[in-house]
């Protein structure tokens, strides 16, 4: 066997070959790769309830001299040395589309219960009270994580003044934007694997200023929380090319909630300029469909014209 063949290939070019407690490691490891990392072949045996010398046997199948050379590998794996697109392949490639889209939509919700399982609520609590008190809130999260970045901007901008969302293109950008904060502010870092550089260090920067630091990632080993005194985690995952996002979403979904919750009159009054602004300015005029008597229009004066048609 190639010993440079990188883990997930080896068991998936035997999988159809393997006997059905093989199989059943073999798809543990696929799925939770990042918990099998860390067990003993007797406590990955205990888990599916198959005997450790099944387990020492699958780590021989795989073409590994014994089950440490096989939980290294595995760890060398974990750890990106090998690309992503082959631990995708490995766990889909004999997949159908519809098995694709079950498996997909079944590993988030375990993301998402995972998640709601291990969130500490004085953490949560901690949050919402640290964004309230806040003269300035500054939120930043780059490449794969600006879109959860500009969700929340998008929504506490909606509920209080005073957010900045920080996109640069490099360090001395970000200090640039953010060179006011202090101890009255609050920075959130929203950062998962592979973890931002840039991110780190503004919060970094954010806690030499003495601001409060909020960081939004996935695991008390992250870097991301070596600056925070408040560390809010949710479960991502790293098995394919794409990041799986969906747990940190909910729970940034649930931060906007519990925020609005706590000052309903200023998000009352907030929505309410805002609507005044759009109607004066017809901001949404051709941009946005409103529903009028279950019929699509784009504008009043349209809806209008189109009931003096003739029938």
């Amino acid at each position: 066997m190639d010993g440079k063949q990188d883990i997930f290939s080896r068991i998936s070019g035997q999988y159809d070959r393997m006997s059905k407690s093989h199989k059943a490691i073999a798809d543990f490891i696929f799925m939770h790769y990042d918990q099998a990392v860390f067990m003993t072949a007797a406590k990955l045996g205990e888990a599916l309830g198959i005997s450790e010398s099944t387990v020492v046997r699958f780590a021989d199948r795989a073409g590994y001299s014994g089950y440490p050379e096989f939980q290294h590998a595995l760890e060398e794996c974990v750890k990106g040395k090998l690309g992503n697109i082959h631990k995708m392949g490995a766990r889909y490639g004999r997949s159908t589309q519809s098995e694709i889209l079950v498996s997909v939509i079944s590993s988030d919700i375990e993301k998402l219960r995972d998640t709601m399982d291990n969130l500490e609520p004085a953490a949560f609590e901690s949050a919402v009270e640290t964004i309230l008190a806040a003269e300035t809130v500054y939120v930043m999260g780059l490449r794969s994580n600006e879109p959860l970045a500009g969700f929340l901007h998008f929504y506490l901008s909606m509920i209080r003044g005073g957010v900045v969302l920080l996109k640069t293109t490099s360090i001395s950008e970000t200090f640039e934007q953010m060179i006011r904060i202090n101890e009255r502010d609050c920075f959130i870092g929203i950062s998962f694997p592979r973890y931002s550089m840039r991110t780190l260090k503004a919060m970094e920067f954010a806690s030499d200023r003495n601001a409060k630091v909020i960081a939004l990632t996935d695991s008390v080993n992250s870097p991301m929380n070596l600056y925070s005194s408040c560390n809010l985690l949710a479960r991502s995952d790293m098995v394919s090319i794409v990041d799986s996002l969906v747990a940190p979403l909910s729970l940034i979904n649930a931060l906007v909630v519990a925020l609005c919750l706590r000052c309903p009159e200023e998000v009352k009054k907030n929505l309410e300029l805002l609507e005044e602004t759009w109607d004066n300015y017809q901001v949404y005029l051709n941009d946005e469909i409103n529903f009028i008597d279950d019929e699509p229009i784009l504008d009043d004066s349209l809806h209008r014209e189109w009931r003096s048609f003739p029938e």
